[in-house]
């Protein structure tokens, strides 16, 4: 399949809004969860500020100038909104945004933090990867009291990533309060894989990808992908996306698979104390 939409600013307002729903979902999943934490957020004219909690990795904004310019008003606006509830501002910044960002990212000196490459492809319901996939590898959307199971599963893949510790702790608590499917992977009908996805429009967001251990190098996450593409399209979806890090085993695996990036972006942040 090579109808690859051109990536320019009307693909990256999709990708990004995208993104975005399916962070306001979790951030409203979480608000449900825990309402004593204060989850919330806010649109300013069509970018998105999320407050998940200090020290999350939603607490920033998504799509800052996509939809339109940003004004100093705009930027006052979106800062309060973190700063009011105690938490560092972060914006992760497509350089297809508008002019103005760079502008008030410069006048208000914040600095670069990390790199994300947004990579996308095309799909359709008898999508198929051009691999070797492992039969006995079942994937299936997990049910509503099997959420525990799926989390259980999911720390288990990313147990090694201990920065996301406290992070994964709770995210059975919150999943079981959003609407979005997640998925599980089973080989000899013990889980072993998990995956979640946001579809939004015509687009689908893959994330939440991980294998415990002892499953690794056995294709789980190649049939997780396939079949997680496939599901998207008969949902109506014509594109799928994927955030990594930039040289990341994760990005050459989508590119083998048939993703291409995007654009790459910034997450820019400042401490505090600017006012």
């Amino acid at each position: 399949m090579n109808d690859y939409p051109f990536a320019d600013i009307e693909l990256a307002q999709r990708l990004e809004r995208t993104e975005a729903s399916g962070n306001i979902e979790f951030v409203e999943a979480r608000a449900k969860a825990f309402p004593d934490r204060g989850a919330t957020w806010i649109e300013v004219v069509g970018t998105f500020a999320m407050f998940d909690g200090i020290g999350s990795p939603l607490t920033q904004t998504f799509g800052l100038g996509v939809s339109q310019p940003i004004t100093a008003e705009h930027m006052d606006t979106i800062e309060e909104f973190f700063r009011s509830r105690g938490a560092e501002v972060f914006h992760e910044v497509c350089p297809l945004a508008d002019a103005s960002v760079w502008e008030l990212i410069k006048e208000r000196t914040y600095q670069p933090v990390e790199f994300s490459n947004v990579l996308y492809r095309p799909i359709s319901v008898d999508l198929r990867l051009d691999a070797s996939r492992n039969a006995d590898i079942k994937v299936r959307v997990v049910e509503k009291n099997e959420i525990d199971m799926w989390a259980q599963t999911s720390s288990e893949g990313w147990k090694e990533f201990t920065e996301v510790a406290d992070f994964l702790l709770e995210l059975n608590q919150v999943v079981k309060h959003s609407e979005r499917p997640s998925f599980i992977g089973e080989l000899d009908g013990k889980p072993i894989a998990t995956g979640r996805l946001t579809i939004e429009g015509d687009v689908a967001l893959l994330a939440g990808a991980s294998t415990i251990p002892a499953a690794r190098r056995q294709g789980a996450q190649l049939a997780m992908l396939e079949d997680r593409l496939r599901y998207a399209a008969a949902q109506g979806c014509t594109i799928a996306m994927i955030v990594t890090q930039p040289g990341s085993g994760s990005q050459r695996n989508a590119e083998r698979h048939g993703f291409r990036i995007a654009y790459t972006r910034i997450k820019w942040g400042t401490g505090l104390s600017h006012g």
